[in-house]
């Protein structure tokens, strides 16, 4: 018997990587080692620190449903809350002795004769670990836009995911480059303060009414010490979310919400932006859906502003001292942020390190040539002993929460399977993951997706394959079959 350094490995110390320790310690799985590239816990509450930084789905959501809190103090919690939840789950559920922090992982090679993992370190060393568990997320390495000059600019960039607090936009002329999730929240956080604001978008966003306000006292009250009213709240909110994306995005022909959702989003336009020309530059032309939405209440009124300008031009290079567009106006500016994004489906994110398996097959490689796949989005064949929580067609567009938990409810059946039986080995069989595969393709025709509305939509939820790997499914059977997958679907196998 060869003996890995850990039983379990999870690489990443944001909520999946809390999620997944807390589900392998209540399953018995002591031996384990959460590694994170950060110097904190938190994922993406610990490096996006940006101003306005807030969640975009209600906070009775956006938790375990085991650990509900009931002092958030908005409706859409913000930024730093989210960060404060993560160290309060480590601290409750005794989790700092198995943190490795600022460690990244460089390289995972599995070993077939010995049945173990070996992963590289930026450090130079190597750990073992029977089995690993991917969670480091999708929206973690910041994504700079591919712009000629961006690094000759002289005065300050930076990008929204790794923020520097000493900057001082008071009085400043600033740019901002993108118009997500991220730009949605920082714009109307910093246009009070700047002289000057320049939003050069490229692909206008489905700007929705956010249902965010402080929470009232009584009911933080209530959530607290009234029997059933977390779960009650929890209930309304992921009845909510689940007709917000999964239903509408995923039933497009059958339960046409999206166009309804269209007509709210115009209606919110026409009231918020008062010139006419503005209004209609931020209109998008592409189906609701088709990339990913955004909530706020004070993004649109923000062109209203006197000092915010918004600027469509396609941008020609960045300059030492500032913006040039196609049309050959300079825009000067003192400051320029990206808010481009990150690396979503592509090379370095998706793995986020090579990844070698079974008789040296690349993960990578396989997704290259083979498109995007996961069994049940957990595992993929050839590469044993190997899970990932936000693999391809895992994440069906609910709350990260809910993906967590149902994820680590596979992946734990699969280990105790193991651990009864005395395995050291677990592959998904490639039958399996074909049949898998073909069920999600077959339900794309469904899909808003699909329809033909998204052309225009500039989203990365579409990969290189022109797939989108996020799972066709509503967030109640995603929770049926992880408790209930075939466990035959695996091979387990003793080292000898």
């Amino acid at each position: 018997m060869a003996f890995p350094d850990h039983e379990v490995v999870i690489v990443g110390g944001g909520f999946s990587g809390i999620g997944a320790a807390i589900a392998l310690r209540r399953a018995g799985f002591d031996d384990l080692l959460v590694i994170e590239d950060g110097d904190g816990v938190g994922g993406a509450w610990h490096w996006n620190t940006y101003p306005g930084v807030a969640v975009d789905i209600p906070s009775f959501s956006y938790q375990f449903s085991y650990r509900q809190r009931a002092d958030w103090s908005r409706v859409y919690a913000p930024g730093n809350e989210l960060k404060a939840y993560a160290e309060h789950l480590v601290d409750t559920y005794d989790l700092r002795s198995k943190l490795r922090l600022s460690t990244r992982v460089t390289s995972a090679v599995f070993d077939d004769d010995r049945h173990l993992w070996r992963l590289g370190t930026a450090a130079g060393d190597e750990i073992t670990a029977r089995h690993v568990i991917g969670a480091t997320g999708v929206l973690t390495q910041p994504k700079p836009p591919e712009i000629p000059g961006l690094d000759s600019f002289a005065g300050t960039t930076v990008h929204t995911a790794r923020w520097d607090h000493d900057l001082d936009l008071f009085g400043k002329r600033v740019a901002v480059i993108g118009t997500g999730a991220s730009a949605v929240q920082l714009i109307p956080s910093i246009a009070p303060d700047v002289a000057q604001l320049t939003v050069f978008q490229r692909t206008p966003i489905w700007c929705m009414p956010k249902l965010d306000a402080p929470m009232p006292r009584a009911v933080q009250f209530a959530l607290k010490w009234v029997p059933g009213a977390k779960w009650a709240t929890r209930l309304a909110s992921q009845a909510y979310v689940e007709l917000t994306f999964p239903i509408s995005a995923h039933f497009a022909t059958t339960l046409p919400l999206a166009k309804r959702g269209e007509q709210v989003g115009l209606a919110f336009l026409r009231d918020q932006v008062k010139d006419p020309e503005t209004r209609d530059k931020l209109t998008p032309r592409y189906g609701l859906g088709c990339k990913r939405p955004s909530f706020s209440n004070e993004y649109l009124a923000t062109f209203n502003r006197a000092n915010v300008h918004l600027e469509t031009t396609p941008i020609e290079e960045i300059t030492p001292t500032g913006v040039r567009t196609t049309d050959g106006t300079e825009h000067e500016i003192d400051v320029l942020v990206l808010a481009t994004g990150f690396k979503v489906f592509e090379d370095g994110n998706m793995p986020p390190y090579p990844v070698t398996g079974r008789d040296g097959a690349d993960l990578g490689a396989f997704w290259s040539e083979h498109r995007y796949q996961a069994y049940e989005g957990a595992s993929v064949p050839k590469f044993p002993n190997l899970f990932m929580i936000l693999g391809p067609y895992g994440y069906n567009g609910s709350s990260y929460f809910t993906l967590i938990e149902n994820q680590m409810r596979h992946i734990v059946r699969a280990l105790v399977h193991a651990r009864d039986r005395g395995a050291t080995r677990i592959e998904v069989r490639e039958e399996a993951n074909d049949r898998y595969f073909r069920e999600m393709l077959a339900r794309r025709p469904r899909q808003v997706f699909f329809q033909g509305t998204c052309s225009t939509a500039n989203s990365y939820y579409f990969d290189r394959h022109g797939d989108v790997p996020l799972r066709p499914a509503t967030t109640l059977e995603a929770l049926w079959r992880s408790a209930r997958y075939d466990l035959d679907d695996y091979r387990f196998e003793r080292v000898a």
